[in-house]
């Protein structure tokens, strides 16, 4: 294993069926100091993907068997984290606009204009680190939050739409002391120490999707 691939250093998959411009891209990429990888076609980069890296995509539009856009309605499934970027040929870029559209980060035309692509790249791959980030704290949401008993979800979802204590314990049919005694057991369990943070972890974990059609956002108007 290399000192990189065990370090979990960041990696530029380069997807094309040109062996010409896989190389090209991966010798550029490398002489930055980036770590690259060559495939290509979309089954061996599937095959070879290691989605406990962070990382970005560059793509070709058109390729034998799986082409780029199938590709990346699959990643967009599967690792919505990875962030794509297409390379096109000048009649393709009806398809890249249409690839952005769906989640895309951009595109570049061939042939490249080398200074241009590397700054996308450190771009997507400040993007891809901010995104398994946010993926982290999503599931460190959603495991704290599975360890609540459904009285406590029930107290949650009431807090996190914005009612009070004593509003709490009217619709829950329990005394205030009681509902004091729930949110402060929520607080502790879910490791906050305020209201804000537990309407942040809870629109991390997801628990405002769960609430009756209707409820109250506590979010902010813009």
């Amino acid at each position: 294993m290399s000192e990189a691939a065990s370090s979990g250093a960041p990696v530029i998959y380069v997807v094309d069926d040109d062996p010409g411009v896989r190389r090209s891209l991966t010798l550029l990429l490398r002489a930055e100091g980036l770590e690259a990888q060559g495939h290509p076609d979309a089954e061996s980069f599937l095959a070879g993907y290691d989605p406990q890296r962070p990382g970005c995509l560059l793509l070709d539009v058109r390729m034998p068997g799986m082409d780029g856009l199938e590709l990346q309605r699959r990643l967009a499934r599967s690792h919505p984290e990875l962030p794509v970027i297409f390379m096109t040929g000048h009649g393709d870029v009806p398809m890249a606009v249409e690839a952005m559209r769906r989640g895309a980060l951009d595109f570049v035309e061939k042939p490249f204009e080398h200074q241009a692509l590397l700054a996308r790249v450190r771009e997507a791959l400040t993007l891809a680190v901010r995104r398994r980030e946010e993926l982290a704290r999503r599931r460190l949401a959603r495991s704290l939050l599975a360890g609540l008993s459904p009285r406590e979800r029930e107290v949650l979802r009431l807090v996190v739409q914005g009612r009070l204590t004593k509003q709490v314990a009217a619709e829950l049919g329990i005394s205030v002391r009681t509902a004091e005694v729930h949110r402060a057991r929520l607080l502790h369990k879910l490791g906050v120490s305020s209201t804000p943070e537990l309407v942040r972890l809870a629109l991390e974990g997801g628990i405002l999707e769960e609430a009756p059609a209707g409820a109250e956002d506590p979010r902010p108007a813009p």
